[in-house]
């Protein structure tokens, strides 16, 4: 993990700044689109669901590039590799500011996930590195407090920069930071000595994933306009991604040098662990993405205020993450993630009480209860499925996680974007056969609406329109909850001691 365990930077402080604003950078980038998805979508001409790739090509080809960092920093060094990185992200976010279509910008982002990959991974390898072993406790604190509040601030910042000035600033934004960054770590880590390596790459393995991957993807964002399979295309991407999938898992059992090690999921707790990370993380990354597409497309909210109403989630958990480090390995980990996935799963279920007349302070608050389970969710749930790998695989451990956790985001932006629109089409026909001219709360509608023209039938669908969103809303949030639910009896099926083998590796997420 470290080249040169004596080397010290000019300025701790100085290097510290520098390598978090990099993962500051990327952790704001799974966020900062959400708020302006609406906007975006409106001004490239698409639909709402096909503006959703905006987020899955970051989060999935991001989770594609983060099992070749460990390859990559043996092979180029982790200064020059976090260097290039950086540079490269901010010329990707420069392309994505100036995209004039849907295609390019999906393009852009993809490039942008890509060199995104080993942002987290080196910065959290530098940090370690550079800091004396006593100290390497709260480089890592003040890290996961950044992975924290990027989150808080993307909604705010993309709605803010949304309303006042236009959608590309949400991308030209990490342009002077990522410049400053590169400034400040070329300065500080330059004398840091270099030892690379040389391994084999698994390029079979890495082909393959890559192509199993982005198939099962294209088909979760296609399905829907392609109507399934009764489309070929969705038929020919299925099999593709099938057969390549299989020889991936066939491969990476039995190559020497594998890009993920599967061979992980043979130890229980880690096996437990990371299912209940890539669920929970999936579902927590679904209420993110359509809470703010709910409120500012049926509820009026502006892309600043549905950032605003969403933010609060992130309070608490700034607020308490440092005690939880502390504190956690003094209690049975299982309880406490048991605990988180109550209070997200209650969350839920308020918001499954929500209706056409919500307000923001309502929004806000269950917004706010819910910060209490993401305090209690990744460092518990990181510890657990840690506990039973050996202290040689915990980085791989640590990587493969990571790689499922962020796939799992992606997949989940897809089918819940998917739930939502089908399920708001259903209580559309549904609310519409029930509508009859000749019954008098139809007709005493229309009339209030203007009579029985055009314009008032199109006010009328209208209402039928956001109600029925409202509808696809709750049932998707109480079948959310319910899930949340079922996690909390998953998480119990793994076995103690969760003693901290990880080290430094299992704090961050």
């Amino acid at each position: 993990m470290s080249t040169n365990a004596s080397f010290k930077p000019p300025s701790l402080v100085l290097s510290t700044i520098g390598l978090s604003l990099a993962t500051f950078m990327q952790v704001l980038d799974t966020t900062i689109a959400n708020v302006a998805l609406p906007t975006i979508s409106g001004n490239l001409g698409v639909s709402s669901e096909q503006g959703t790739w905006v987020i899955t090509s970051f989060a999935v080809s991001n989770a594609i590039a983060l099992p070749l960092t460990g390859w990559l920093s043996r092979r180029f060094g982790e200064v020059k590799l976090f260097l290039w990185a950086t540079i490269l992200f901010v010329l990707a976010s420069f392309l994505c500011g100036i995209s004039t279509s849907m295609p390019e910008l999906i393009g852009f982002r993809v490039l942008q996930g890509l060199v995104a990959g080993p942002l987290y991974p080196m910065t959290q390898t530098l940090l370690i590195a550079v800091y004396p072993p006593a100290r390497r406790g709260m480089a890592l604190a003040l890290l996961a407090m950044v992975t924290v509040v990027a989150p808080i601030a993307g909604p705010i910042l993309g709605g803010w920069i949304t309303d006042s000035y236009s959608w590309p600033w949400i991308f030209f934004i990490n342009v002077p930071i990522g410049i400053f960054a590169v400034m400040v770590v070329r300065q500080q880590l330059k004398a840091r000595p270099v030892v690379t390596s040389y391994q084999p790459m698994d390029y079979v393995g890495l082909i393959t994933l890559i192509i199993g991957v982005g198939a099962l993807q294209i088909i979760l964002d296609k399905g829907n306009d392609l109507d399934w399979f009764e489309s070929n295309f969705i038929i020919i991407g299925a099999a593709i991604s099938a057969i390549a999938l299989a020889v991936f898992v066939i491969w990476e059992m039995t190559d020497k040098h594998p890009v993920v090690n599967l061979r992980l999921f043979a130890h229980r707790n880690f096996r437990i662990g990371t299912i209940v990370l890539v669920l929970g993380y999936a579902g927590f990354f679904g209420i993110n993405l359509i809470l703010p597409q709910w409120l500012q497309t049926q509820m009026g909210y502006t892309a600043t205020w549905a950032g605003l109403a969403v933010a609060p989630i992130g309070i608490l958990p700034v607020l308490m993450s440092p005690f939880v480090g502390k504190y956690a390995h003094r209690f049975d980990l299982r309880l406490l993630a048991g605990l988180a996935f109550l209070a997200i799963g209650l969350s839920c279920f308020m918001r499954a009480g929500f209706t056409n007349e919500v307000d923001f302070q309502h929004v806000a608050l269950v917004q706010l209860f819910m910060g209490i389970g993401v305090a209690l969710f990744f460092m518990p749930t990181l510890s657990i499925l840690m506990s039973d790998l050996p202290p040689h695989q915990i980085a791989d451990g640590a990587g493969l996680a990571t790689f499922l956790r962020t796939l799992g985001g992606s997949f989940a932006a897809s089918l819940t974007t998917w739930i939502w629109i089908r399920r708001a089409d259903q209580h559309h026909a549904y609310l519409s056969e029930s509508l009859s001219t000749f019954d008098p709360t139809t007709r005493d509608t229309l009339n209030t609406l203007g009579g029985a023209g055009n314009p008032a039938y199109a006010q009328l669908d209208h209402l039928l329109t956001s109600q029925a969103y409202m509808l696809s809303t709750v049932d998707y949030f109480t079948l959310l909850g319910w899930g949340f639910m079922g996690l909390i009896l998953l998480v119990w099926l793994a076995k103690p001691p969760f003693a901290a083998k990880a080290g430094p590796e299992a704090s961050g997420h």
